[in-house]
């Protein structure tokens, strides 16, 4: 079994993509295999899955969500993230050295990225989405308004 995170997931439409840890191509995931799992996808969740080699890429032939790294919310679940911590913000100017910003660790800020660019342009294929998220991600490093997990 391999592990990774849902990328993409639209609940209209039954299927979604999950992002492999061990990277690689994002991986094609039908509702019809997760029964009672469905409800529980949403970017960032984790899940556990078999693959195989479809027509048009990988898909999954077995998926099973990581409880361990969810919490139950609403019915639902998120991702477990660590909560922000406020420290002074690294803009360089000498005037807003008094101004406090939220530092995430990188996984909580991913989960937010992810969700921003899915509901603002759900269009993005998955593959757009991780180039982006990754570049977001540099930038966000760069600043220091993330911490490492």
């Amino acid at each position: 079994m391999r592990t990774g995170r849902i990328v993409q997931f639209d609940e209209a439409r039954g299927f979604g993509f999950i992002t492999p840890d061990q990277g690689g191509e994002d991986v094609f995931v039908h509702v019809n295999l997760l029964g009672n799992d469905r409800w529980l996808l949403a970017p960032g969740v984790a899940v556990e899955f078999e693959s195989t080699e479809g027509e048009r890429g990988p898909k999954a032939l077995a998926v099973r969500v990581l409880r361990s790294d969810t919490n139950q919310v609403n019915g639902g679940v998120v991702p477990s993230v660590a909560p922000a911590v406020s420290r002074p913000a690294t803009s360089g100017n000498a005037d807003d050295s008094d101004e406090l910003c939220d530092v995430l660790q990188e996984q909580a800020f991913l989960g937010e990225i992810t969700e921003v660019l899915l509901t603002s342009t759900p269009d993005l294929s998955a593959g757009q989405v991780v180039k982006l998220r990754r570049e977001i991600l540099n930038l966000a490093r760069r600043h220091g308004w993330v911490e490492d997990d």
